[in-house]
């Protein structure tokens, strides 16, 4: 759950190339495919091209004219990486979301009671977006991200994030991770204890060493609009624990989901 993957590409993503884009788009859409890219770790022309597809002129005509519009920058060894105008953008983005605003004094008052690293996630696509992170403080700092995107299927946001989901999205979800290292069955047979006592355990399975409490946060209308989580190492959060925080975790999911608007008393 915790730790960054840069990879290339994504399961089930296509290639710029293979992308048919509405006429008159193109270019925009190779410039927004470019940007992903970097942002996934392709900070080399090399890895760019492969993961877009087009040509290596092509691709670095198009690198060349980002980071001179400052959406992109380049360093000495020629790597890119996102520019300035991403993080503004980025930053005016997080503001417009009205649930990490309401849910960031409960974050801290989490992360201060607990001493783990807390998260807030929502959905976005198949994959889970960590909104904001409050680090932890026994001394470990952990490689997640606020702007992360990781598995659904895997991370504990992400699982309870898509609790109310059938089964059939659960499989579809679950295929598309990857998620060769868990057996289906057992995934779904956790998937469903996880809906029943309304809160999901993450026991190493995105990141070795590494455990997780989540639990959802609902809206007016009692979707899921968002996830919160604390996380550790396995040493500072081993089961034991874990069960102890469930309800500390449940609760400040509910005093988010009622500034929401959420009126039942069940998570």
């Amino acid at each position: 759950m915790i730790k960054t993957q840069r990879q290339i590409g994504r399961v089930g993503e296509m290639s710029e190339g293979s992308q048919e884009w509405p006429e008159g788009t193109q270019a925009l859409g190779r410039g927004l495919s470019l940007l992903r890219a970097v942002g996934d770790g392709c900070d080399t022309l090399n890895a760019l091209v492969d993961r877009l597809g087009c040509t290596r002129s092509t691709t670095h005509r198009l690198a060349s004219a980002l980071v001179q519009m400052q959406w992109l920058h380049q360093d000495h060894a020629g790597s890119y990486r996102l520019g300035p105008q991403v993080a503004e953008l980025g930053a005016l983005a997080r503001q417009e979301q009205p649930v990490l605003v309401l849910a960031r004094p409960v974050l801290q008052s989490l992360g201060a009671a607990t001493q783990d690293t807390v998260h807030l996630g929502i959905r976005m696509g198949d994959r889970v977006l960590y909104l904001d992170k409050v680090a932890g403080q026994r001394g470990l700092e952990m490689r997640s991200r606020i702007g992360q995107t990781m598995s659904l299927a895997l991370t504990g946001v992400g699982r309870a994030l898509i609790m109310d989901d059938d089964e059939a999205s659960w499989k579809c979800i679950y295929e598309a991770s990857g998620a060769d290292r868990l057996r289906f069955g057992n995934w779904l047979d956790r998937m469903r204890q996880y809906r029943e006592s309304r809160c999901v355990f993450d026991l190493e399975d995105n990141e070795l060493g590494i455990n997780c409490v989540a639990v959802p946060v609902r809206d007016v209308t009692g979707a899921i609009v968002a996830a919160i989580s604390v996380a550790s190492a396995t040493p500072y959060l081993p089961l034991k624990r874990m069960e102890a925080l469930v309800p500390v975790v449940q609760e400040a999911a509910q005093t988010v989901s009622r500034q929401l608007g959420w009126k039942d008393s069940v998570i």
